[in-house]
């Protein structure tokens, strides 16, 4: 530090790398829940209908989102006015508080919350155990490690540290891409026996799928990448993607939540009648694809069978069933 008290030399290298990704991982962070609260205020206002269960499910990533602002502003607050002065206090907050050392495990419960949400909209759409469970498992291998990592990071030991850090990113950035081209496979099946004039709306679905999966994958990458870069010898720099990341996940999820009402509309808007809204019925069989997105819309096929997009926060709805009770009525409505 210079006579002047500005830092310089190896000490202004070490405020730059080892400060500053928590500053400007903070600052995304609350920037983000800004998008976050207006997504919150959005789920609220235009589906008070949903059921009880979907309604705390997001509510409880709200006060996780919101108690997560808090712990980042904190973490900003501490190093930057309580330890003003103490560049090496400052750091050494890293690996001595639970706050800050803790801070990987947070983010990726929050993460992990999210990821189990998913899987359950994959159980909808598929209603196959088997696709389901080993992503999910990946997911819970991920959470486990990132438990490990945070071990280590308390007993100050780098190169575990690094390992289990690689094990959690990696596990979480693969079952991203993994969920995310299963649910479209799943959903493209669909597109296959639509008319033409509702491939629309499992285009949608199929765009959504990816739009809303990009960036906490992406950051989840570039998370990955800066924490395997002389980790522990340049600074932190991953601190930086790490601390958005819980964020861009619970606005992934909201994301999906919200775009059912614009796609409905404009599904609706751009087939007139061709599709009938949930409570009506049908004189054709009619068979399920559940996904929440669109609620309850029936998409007449080209053997003039009718698909069920249901609320998949009804994983123990049997398909089976439904096609059985739906086609003995449509064989009574032919009958008369």
């Amino acid at each position: 530090m210079s006579s002047s008290g500005l830092l310089t030399g190896e000490d202004k290298r070490e405020a730059i790398f080892w400060l500053g990704p928590w500053l400007v991982g903070g600052c995304l962070d609350l920037f983000l829940q800004g998008i976050l609260m207006a997504q919150f205020v959005n789920y609220f206002t235009f589906y008070k209908d949903d059921k009880m269960a979907l309604r705390i499910i997001v509510i409880i990533l709200l006060l996780l989102t919101i108690l997560k602002s808090i712990h980042a502003f904190a973490i900003i607050w501490i190093q930057s006015i309580v330890y003003f002065g103490d560049l090496q206090g400052a750091i050494l907050l890293n690996y001595t508080t639970w706050w800050q050392s803790g801070n990987p495990l947070m983010v990726a419960l929050i993460g992990f919350y999210v990821q189990l949400y998913f899987c359950w909209r994959l159980w909808g759409i598929s209603k196959k155990w088997y696709v389901v469970g080993p992503i999910a498992l990946l997911f819970l291998f991920g959470f486990i490690s990132i438990v490990v990592g945070t071990y280590f990071i308390t007993v100050v030991n780098l190169a575990e540290i690094t390992n289990w850090f690689a094990a959690h990113l990696s596990s979480v950035f693969a079952g991203d891409i993994i969920m995310c081209f299963t649910t479209a496979h799943f959903l493209l099946k669909t597109k296959n026996d639509v008319l033409p004039q509702t491939v629309g709306l499992i285009t949608a679905l199929v765009r959504l799928t990816f739009q809303t999966a990009a960036p906490a994958a992406l950051c989840a990458m570039f998370n990955l990448i800066f924490s395997q870069h002389n980790p522990g010898g340049s600074g932190i720099i991953s601190t930086a993607f790490n601390m958005m990341l819980p964020k861009l996940y619970a606005v992934s999820m909201m994301w999906t939540l919200n775009a059912r009402r614009t796609i409905r509309v404009a599904h609706s808007s751009h087939n007139g009648k061709s599709n009938e809204i949930s409570g009506a019925r049908s004189r054709t069989r009619r068979t399920n694809v559940n996904d929440m997105e669109l609620g309850q819309i029936q998409v007449v096929t080209q053997t003039e069978t009718t698909v069920d997009v249901r609320n998949i926060f009804d994983p123990t709805q049997q398909s089976g069933r439904d096609i059985k009770i739906n086609h003995d009525e449509s064989e009574r409505y032919s009958k008369s």
